[in-house]
């Protein structure tokens, strides 16, 4: 999290955070979002949609038998006290900016608005998507 984190007031570490279930270990990136988060003066910026990816998250794994319903709702309550701050303006570019960075590069509508999300608000990603990682490195964005 060296030089390419954007600060912004009262010193505050902003990330942008991509969760994403598609890939092995939906789990580990759980505990990497966590890890990430807790740390004093660490936000979280994400797209609009993110709660609801972090449920598909949870849902798979613990259907896949790697996550535990008890290790979820302890994850969640965790999650619940860390700083995390959802973008109002995820929907007014999802049809702009959003599909123009998913044609671009491939990615789903999901996957390019945590893209957009960094480019707009010049902040580092937090994802382990491989498809993700690939099209913030072409587009400049640094990532954790």
């Amino acid at each position: 999290m060296a030089g390419t984190d954007a600060l912004r007031s009262g010193q505050r570490r902003h990330h942008a955070v991509a969760v994403r279930g598609r890939q092995r270990g939906g789990p580990v990136l759980l505990e990497h979002v966590l890890a990430l988060l807790e740390g004093e003066g660490t936000t979280a910026v994400v797209p609009a949609l993110w709660a609801l990816e972090v449920g598909n998250v949870i849902l798979r794994g613990e259907a896949r038998s790697s996550l535990t319903e008890a290790r979820s709702t302890e994850f969640l309550g965790t999650l619940q006290e860390m700083a995390v701050d959802m973008d109002s303006e995820t929907a007014t570019h999802a049809l702009a900016g959003t599909l123009q960075l998913a044609r671009r590069f491939k990615l789903s509508s999901y996957d390019a608005s945590y893209l957009e999300l960094a480019l707009r608000k010049g902040l580092p990603i937090a994802t382990l998507d491989a498809d993700l990682r690939r099209a913030a490195a072409l587009a400049g964005v640094p990532f954790i």
